[in-house]
């Protein structure tokens, strides 16, 4: 066997066979199609020495204990693959149950984390004994990667804890430590020491000689009932309503996932087995779960391993650094730093305005202690870490200082020149600019080579992403820190490349200004909201253009205007941006901040459209589907993606499916902008491109340069 090792140990009552996985050439075990095969082989030998056996430990080589699934195989799959799965998972299911119905208790070592298909391979043993570190994770997490725990955790789990208690690590996800699964009961002892663990193990073995799965016992029940128990049924009836709402229908897999916990209560627990099993083959070859796969393992790995990290220097972290604006932005960068243990130096206009700003950081702090999340000495220790200032000396110092302040050129500069000559040597300089090409602001530091854009979104405290921007004359070394500072924040940094609007800015743009273009043709607003919501992204383009205020929208268009015409260029400005400037200018509606935009927000209240729009922008006569409305939505998007790809403002696919995700809040089923290109199909995404250009002009146009970008950037697992 190459993945697995086994031997026989002496012990009181008999051999032990001692099951050890450690799959070669790779960090972690996996159930790669290897790993498959040799459990056969090796259940085929436990067999054969069932005579002499007394017990069976299941340990791991590795630091984990054991990761899961081969998703490199589940991203070749097709939907074709799904009979074929199903087989696969049935024979993988077949060796646990022989394992666990031996008549001789099975001991699981888990000496490090469990994960998904590696949680239900320690769910093979009677007892399962953990190394007690708090940094352990155990669960299933496969609905988070668009997939289901169908190789027996769902029929395990659910008859573990019930129905109602297995809901959140079943559907949501949720992991657990050590601890937590002591509590729960689903780890039954800890030790100190990994040395301990076999021990254990093997005196467990030697006290309890005849061992079964709770469920195998003819007196075994469901924790809490089945769904013929009244309470339980009251509580199903509305969970698939519940369930639709966060869905929206996108998502099969936590739908399927509750469908096989109920329907699995109500069988035997080896048809409970084959409908899990069904379920999954199903799953798998779907779709959804490719893109999410995509995502949220592959990209996100790509993302925090620093693959867009330039250079091999060693990685670095960051003691003082300054913020330069002390408004939202600035407030929510203080925040970010002193929670990480960074001193945070805060400065404005005025001692006033700096100390309002570290008020933001007071509040979220006082929030968290009355919450339990944060105990009193922890937040006045992280408070200390944040000096509000209005005296450019405080800066002294700092190695890196980050202006946060209103989006105007002018005023950068003058902050910049200000604050500069305060860093200290080797320190560098950035900008939180969300739209001003950074190659621009840079004229005004005297090293732009140490220049560099860290745009951070709003709100800093929930928001993830981080997208650092290379200007013409950045140098490696400052990206390499600036990547390193992101992470240190423990926030995600994505890197592009230079240009107005950057990457996420710029594709934000192209959503809410389809939108906004919708309503200019006369479809109805709410139409474009809720078709929008229904997609998956997380709030409509006309809501969003509110929040962000209309007046800030037509200031980056007069903004941009002027830098054409600066560059003896014409800017054709877009139906929806035309569309928003007359909001502002003709009917003075500024945003939610400015009282009202394509929203009404009465005082106590639940913000409604603004009436006036019907009669304002409403047409009749327009035909329109909900269908059209989506992919005009998601389409433009995409391709503005891939426009960027082809320019080199994006170098990567990683970066641009974690930057739309985590950044602009395109749809997780997708996996990304990009994968909705490769996961529609490359000729079929280029047709309905074709389709809209026909109808809805140029921002559908994907022209030669952009299709051999696709290519060029499509990934191969």
């Amino acid at each position: 066997m190459q993945t697995i090792r086994y031997e026989l140990l002496d012990a009181a009552g008999g051999k032990v066979a001692l099951v050890t996985f450690d799959e070669a050439n790779s960090p972690i075990n996996t159930m790669c199609r290897q790993w498959q095969d040799d459990l056969v082989e090796l259940v085929k030998q436990v067999q054969l020495d069932r005579p002499q056996l007394s017990g069976i430990v299941l340990a791991s080589a590795k630091t984990s204990f054991f990761a899961g699934a081969d998703l490199k195989a589940t991203m070749r799959g097709t939907a074709d693959d799904a009979q074929a799965g199903f087989a696969v998972i049935e024979r993988m299911k077949q060796q646990f149950r022989t394992l666990e119905t031996l008549g001789i208790p099975v001991v699981a070592c888990l000496n490090g984390a469990a994960l998904g298909g590696g949680w239900e391979v320690a769910l093979i043993a009677h007892h399962r004994i953990a190394l007690d570190n708090p940094r352990i994770q155990f669960g299933l997490p496969e609905v988070t990667l668009g997939l289901i725990p169908g190789a027996t955790g769902i029929t395990k789990m659910t008859r573990l804890l019930g129905l109602m208690g297995a809901q959140p690590y079943l559907l949501e996800g949720k992991l657990f430590n050590p601890q937590d699964a002591v509590k729960l009961g689903l780890v039954h002892a800890t030790v100190a020491t990994p040395e301990e663990l076999l021990p254990a193990a093997l005196a467990w073995i030697a006290a309890n000689p005849k061992a079964q799965q709770p469920w195998d016992d003819k007196n075994y029940k469901i924790p809490g009932g089945t769904p013929a128990n009244p309470k339980i049924a009251n509580a199903l009836i509305v969970a698939p309503a519940m369930l639709k709402k966060t869905t929206r229908g996108r998502y099969p897999a936590p739908e399927a996932a509750l469908a096989c916990m109920v329907e699995g209560a109500m069988v035997d627990y080896d048809t409970a087995l084959r409908l899990e099993s069904r379920a999954l083959a199903k799953i798998m070859s779907g779709q959804v779960a490719r893109n999410m796969i995509s995502a949220f393992f592959f990209d996100l790995n790509a993302v925090k391993s620093g693959r867009s990290r330039p250079g091999s220097a060693p990685r670095g972290k960051l003691s003082k650094v300054g913020v330069l604006g002390a408004g939202m932005m600035g407030a929510g960068i203080a925040w970010a730093q002193a929670s990480k243990g960074i001193a945070t130096v805060l400065k404005d206009v005025s001692q006033e305005k700096a100390d309002t700003g570290k008020q933001y950081s007071a509040s979220l702090a006082e929030k968290r202690v009355a919450k339990g999340r944060m105990d009193a000495a922890k937040a006045q220790a992280l408070l200390a870490r944040i000096t509000p200032t209005a005296d450019a000396a405080q800066l002294s110092g700092c190695e890196l200082i980050i202006e946060a302040v209103f989006e105007n050129r002018e005023l950068k500069a003058q902050v910049t020149r200000e604050a500069e000559p305060q860093l200290a040597s080797g320190g560098f300089f950035a900008s939180n600019t969300s739209t001003l090409p950074i190659s621009g602001l840079a004229q005004a530091s005297s090293k732009p080579a140490k220049f560099i854009g860290i745009h951070f979104f709003s709100p800093v405290d929930k928001m993830k992403l981080v997208e650092i921007i290379r200007g013409k004359d950045t140098d490696d070394e400052t990206v390499a820190r600036a990547f390193d500072y992101v992470q240190q924040l423990g926030k995600l940094p994505i890197v592009v490349n230079d240009s107005r609007g950057f990457y996420t800015s710029r594709t934000f743009g192209t959503y809410v200004m389809e939108g906004a273009a919708m309503l200019g043709e006369g479809l109805p607003a709410a139409l474009i909201e809720n078709a929008a919501m229904q997609a998956g992204m997380p709030v409509g383009p006309l809501a969003v253009l509110d929040e962000t205020a209309l007046t800030l929208s037509v200031h980056v268009l007069d903004q941009t205007r002027a830098d054409f015409a600066a560059e003896g260029k014409t800017f054709t400005a877009t139906p929806g941006e035309l569309l928003v400037e007359r909001m502002v200018k003709e009917l003075k509606r500024a945003g939610r901040a400015g009282g009202g935009g394509f929203y009404d927000y009465p005082a106590g209240e639940k913000k409604h459209l603004w009436p006036e729009l019907r009669a304002l922008f409403e047409k009749s006569d327009v035909t329109w589907s909900v269908e059209e409305v989506q992919d005009r939505l998601l389409y433009r998007q995409a391709i503005e993606t891939a426009r960027c790809l082809a320019e080199g403002v994006l170098t990567s696919v990683h970066d641009a499916n974690i930057g739309s995700i985590f950044g602009i809040g395109f749809p997780a089923w997708t996996g990304g902008a990009m994968q909705f290109i490769y996961g529609t199909g490359v000729d079929a995404f280029v047709r309905r491109a074709e389709e809209l250009e026909a109808k809805f002009g140029a921002g559908f146009v994907v022209d030669a340069k952009v299709r051999e970008a696709i290519a060029k950037f499509q990934p191969t697992f």
